[in-house]
């Protein structure tokens, strides 16, 4: 799922930061999986109330120690869309675009990868990850707006003056919200790299299907989110010089 964006400083390359993409991954992954194990094969509390109440506190649990590793190495992420929608928002212009897109992405991608592969000959029962159980263009529905309004929130709040304990209580319950509402239709993600994982563990990798529901549709609702939250918390003297400036273009 797509977590805080990172710190404002993300405005330049951190060449550094590559790294950091490729452990949080690798650890994102390995996190989720364990949970799921936890509560369904050692807890045996797998279909029951008392197993998905057991399953999201785990899940809020690791979000605040993700949000944490994010800041303590000042931006690192396993999200690819975290990191594109931060190099979007900072404004730091094509290079760090360019950085983030071909640089960043791939490490995420390839430490989700081993993060699976780690899993998988560890815990053979592990499973196979989310799958799409609805129609394809219906999922990407579902994945674009599930991710639209996740990255909408995590931006706004990264604007806001709140603690990081409020940011990321806030961000984790909200998250956690949408992904149960879309996990039945699309397993609700928001992470390409850690969907690309499971798909290449189970060989559909390539697949249209999950192309577009799990690669274009996020980037795309992401793109949305980035500029609908920047045009909404513009601060209101640069939208007053705007509309003097259009207003002098008519006259």
């Amino acid at each position: 799922m797509a977590p805080a964006p990172a710190p404002a400083s993300s405005g330049r390359i951190r060449p550094w930061l590559v790294v950091g993409d490729l452990v949080l991954a690798v650890l994102w992954v390995c996190a989720g999986a364990l949970v799921k194990l936890a509560v369904y094969n050692v807890l045996g509390l797998g279909g029951r109330p008392e197993g998905e109440a057991a399953k999201v506190s785990l899940s809020v649990v690791y979000m605040f120690l993700f949000a944490w590793l994010e800041s303590a190495t000042g931006g690192a992420s396993y999200n690819p869309l975290t990191a594109i929608s931060g190099a979007l928002a900072s404004r730091g212009g094509i290079a760090l675009y360019l950085f983030t897109v071909f640089v960043r992405v791939p490490a995420q991608v390839i430490g989700a990868v081993i993060g699976v592969m780690l899993m998988r000959f560890t815990f053979p029962k592990v499973g196979k990850g989310a799958a799409l159980s609805i129609g394809v263009h219906h999922g990407a529905l579902t994945e674009g707006l599930a991710t639209l309004m996740v990255v909408m929130v995590s931006l706004t709040l990264k604007k806001k003056e709140q603690g990081f304990f409020v940011k990321t209580w806030i961000a984790s319950i909200w998250k956690m919200t949408i992904h149960i509402l879309s996990s039945d239709m699309t397993g609700g993600i928001m992470n390409p790299a850690s969907a690309f994982a499971w798909a290449y563990a189970r060989g559909d990798h390539t697949s249209f299907d999950h192309l577009l529901v799990y690669w274009l549709a996020p980037l795309q609702a992401t793109l949305v989110a980035v500029w609908v939250v920047t045009f909404l918390t513009k601060p209101k003297k640069t939208k007053e010089q705007e509309a003097d400036k259009n207003k002098n273009k008519k006259e």
